[in-house]
């Protein structure tokens, strides 16, 4: 047993690190996923300025993922229609509608100019053995540009997932360059499909964000969608329009979609419905307004981590520095070589030293006779070896008889100059960087615009946008409560979303939501929505029979939970919501009983907990209440007298106006 626990510990542990490292999880170096690197390393290979067939691509790049044709089209695919490092011709299909790719025999592609710029330098890349060890791939390509950030990525491994949004290229850059001069930035994401963006809860890449589509409301008759929010389709948009039609959540008389290159929907509003009024039902009800959470989790040092964005932005800034100094450096070591050689091959035919092979016949002097001839030039060219006197000896004729010194001396003064300009690029590699960026913003600005605007703006709540169309009816006769009843009387209009206070004759009162049809007993007390500074007045007899006054605020509530107003064996005679009302009490006769009816003026009994007893109005038997509203100066004795039967307490049930209060 314990064998097994350990074989599945091990086997477990590869399989999550396997998945997590080669698969779904991208590389803080380069940004990309594996198979994205090994499709652009194939690419790279292939490269000849022409469009390769993307079935082709594919092919060859399965010599570096073992991982099926499929899953390498998909990736190229969405790697293309990011439009940063591959050029692609034909129907890729289209990140606004939805639409899938075309076969892969019947696209094409190719790298893109900022692709051999910012990625592709064999002369500094690390290379590992591919899978089956006939090829070596690179480990991270030595990216100029911050690509995580830029494309964005999203992946699920073992118990962790990746969704990193994606920026704008131009914007990523200039935080680099202020990060180069230790000053403060921010970055804010960009989305290719346009839209509105709030990033005031971003938190640096590891909080959420919301998203809106952007919608023209100038005719008041229809609004018409341009530009989509991150992560919808115009045919899943359109679906949750539909949808929330359907549930009369909205109210149109239509929908049409013209998308080509530009986004265009457009929706006809029912008669009497204007534009401004449906605007915060589409944000609330519909895929037109969504909120994306972000969890930037990458892989560094052979690990996964999870970092903020500005965390990124300096390392991949780091990381360019580190890639400038390596490539001039490379550039300086060939530079030098090349002005040997060049000062090598000058004194070979300026001081005539071919001419002292020319009486020699023995193959192992000429070496000699060379190395004597260079002797007096120890001072310009030193430690001269073996392979540089069999490059001399390889000199054909004809480049001696036409040799142009001053051409020569140019050349030479040309490398030297920009060996001087190295020496100072490495002694100002910030500057030099500065340099480098400043170049590729002001080459790709306008391939790159941003297209999403920053926003500040509060998520629409459902239930305030919700329509109020549903009308809330009681049947008496058998005793449900509901907006899906055909029988009953009205009570008020309500919407899906509102929650309604409901008290039962027994006392039992709770807080219910989509109340489509629900049993509450042939007595209702009262129904209507949540009013916090509400004051409830009931009166009620224990089981003794003595009455009770009871004023108390309902306030707080779990939803759908049962609570009671009074004590078990009492009875509630009366409850209202007037303030100024009194009780006129009637006490059943005893021998030696003097005063058989007392009013009491209720606004006086002191508001008490939800939970707390009643006061006590006396020690005496209940006869009958009366409940009567203070008359005001005008009224009539019979306008100021509510219900007074304590047998049939539902008839003084209050029906509460939706205007009251809301929930």
């Amino acid at each position: 047993m314990a064998y097994a626990d350990t074989l599945f510990d091990d086997y477990y542990l590869k399989y999550a690190s396997y998945f997590i490292k080669d698969r779904a999880i991208p590389e803080i170096d380069d940004g990309l996923k594996p198979v994205q690197r090994r499709i652009l390393h194939t690419l790279f290979e292939m490269d000849d300025g022409k469009y390769h067939k993307v079935a082709n691509v594919v092919g060859q790049t399965m010599r570096y993922h073992p991982h099926g044709d499929q899953s390498i089209f998909g990736s190229l695919v969405n790697l293309s229609n990011k439009d940063m490092f591959i050029d692609k011709q034909g129907n890729f299909g289209s990140i606004l509608t939805g639409d899938p790719a075309s076969a892969a025999r019947y696209i094409e592609c190719r790298l893109t100019p900022l692709a051999k710029e910012v990625l592709y330098d064999p002369e500094i890349t690390e290379y590992v053995d591919s899978y089956d060890g006939r090829n070596r791939e690179p480990v991270a390509f030595p990216a100029k540009i911050p690509v995580l950030l830029a494309l964005g990525a999203e992946g699920i491994a073992s118990s962790m997932a990746t969704r990193i949004l994606p920026h704008n290229l131009i914007e990523l850059m200039q935080a680099q360059i202020a990060c180069l001069g230790d000053e403060p930035f921010e970055v804010l994401p960009d989305f290719p499909t346009g839209g509105l963006v709030d990033a005031s809860e971003y938190n640096d890449g590891n909080g959420k964000v919301m998203v809106r589509a952007s919608l023209d409301v100038r005719d008041p008759k229809r609004i018409v969608i341009r530009q989509l929010p991150f992560g919808s389709t115009t045919e899943s948009l359109i679906a949750s329009i539909e949808a929330a039609a359907k549930k009369e959540k909205l109210k149109i008389a239509g929908i049409s979609d013209f998308t080509a290159d530009e986004v265009e929907i457009e929706i006809r509003l029912a008669r009497g419905v204007h534009s401004e009024e449906t605007v915060d039902a589409l944000y609330a009800f519909t895929d037109c307004e969504s909120s994306i959470s972000t969890n930037v989790l990458l892989i560094r040092e052979g690990h996964p981590c999870i970092l903020p964005v500005t965390d990124v932005l300096k390392h991949n800034t780091r990381r360019l520095l580190e890639i400038l100094e390596a490539e001039l450096k490379i550039e300086r070591k060939q530079l030098h070589a090349k002005l040997r050689a060049k000062t090598l091959e000058q004194l070979f035919i300026k001081e005539r030293i071919y001419k002292r092979i020319e009486e020699i016949r023995v193959q192992d002097k000429i070496h000699d006779a060379i190395r004597a001839g260079f002797e007096p030039f120890e001072s310009k060219v030193k430690d001269l070896t073996s392979e540089d006197i069999d490059t001399l000896l390889k000199v054909p004729i004809r480049r001696i008889s036409l040799y142009d010194i001053n051409r020569a001396n140019d050349e030479m003064k040309g490398i030297r100059n920009r060996l001087r300009e190295i020496r100072d690029h490495l002694g100002h590699l910030s500057a030099y960087a500065v340099t480098l960026l400043e170049g590729l913003i002001e080459r790709y600005r306008e391939a790159f615009p941003r297209r999403t605007t920053l926003a500040s703006f509060k998520r629409v709540d459902a239930r305030e946008a919700a329509q109020r169309n549903l009308a809330l009816k009681y049947d008496r006769n058998t005793g449900y409560l509901g907006y899906g009843l055909n029988t009953g009387d009205t009570l008020f209009d309500v919407s899906p979303y509102d929650r309604v206070l409901v008290i039962r004759k027994t006392g039992a009162y709770a807080l219910h939501d989509e109340i489509e049809r629900l049993f509450v007993d042939k007595g209702m007390l009262y129904c209507g929505f949540v009013d916090p500074v509400r004051v409830f007045t009931m009166i009620y007899r224990d089981r003794k029979g003595h009455p009770y006054v009871k004023r108390c605020k309902l306030e707080k509530f779990i939803l759908n939970r049962g609570y009671e107003l009074v004590p078990d064996g009492c009875r509630i005679l009366h409850l209202t919501i007037d303030e100024d009302v009194t009780a006129t009490v009637t006490f059943k006769p005893t021998p030696r009983m003097r005063v058989f009816e007392e009013v009491f003026d209720l606004a006086i009994f002191p508001v008490r907990g939800n939970r707390a007893k009643g006061i006590r109005l006396a020690p005496k038997a209940l006869k009958g209440v009366k409940l009567s509203r203070k008359p005001e100066r005008g009224d009539s004795p019979d306008q100021s007298e509510a219900a007074s039967n304590p047998e049939d307490p539902g008839r003084s049930a209050h029906r509460a106006d939706p205007k009251e209060g809301k929930d």
